[in-house]
């Protein structure tokens, strides 16, 4: 992490699956897969942690309210209301609220239905 401050642990974070769809059957090589679409809140002050790499599960987000700051490889970002970030096989990242509003997103990715 070429000496980022440690990540803290999530807080303040609420996360609402709104639909899915099973992929398999759908896409040649996709089944135990499916796309998933949620709604992540994180309140004021609060934190999505801690860093976590999205290996094998690739997404978009776009925020619907609020700042979001990313950390990523040592780098921040703010994304505001809009399309946000992708998230690939090199996104490892964590996410905090420093405003003052609740950060609403919508995140969709792809899953492995299979329990890790």
């Amino acid at each position: 992490m070429g000496g980022e401050e440690a990540v803290p642990e999530s807080t303040g974070v609420s996360v609402e699956l709104l639909a899915t769809v099973d992929l398999a059957g759908e896409i040649d090589g996709m089944e135990g897969r499916q796309l998933r679409m949620r709604m992540v809140t994180i309140e004021p002050g609060g934190v999505f942690g801690p860093l976590h790499d999205h290996k094998g599960r690739p997404g978009t987000v776009y925020v619907l309210q609020g700042t979001v700051t990313e950390h990523r490889d040592g780098a921040v970002a703010e994304y505001g209301p809009g399309v946000g970030w992708k998230e690939d096989r090199h996104t490892t990242h964590w996410l905090e609220n420093r405003g003052t509003v609740p950060v609403v997103e919508i995140s969709v990715d792809i899953v492995n239905q299979a329990p890790q």
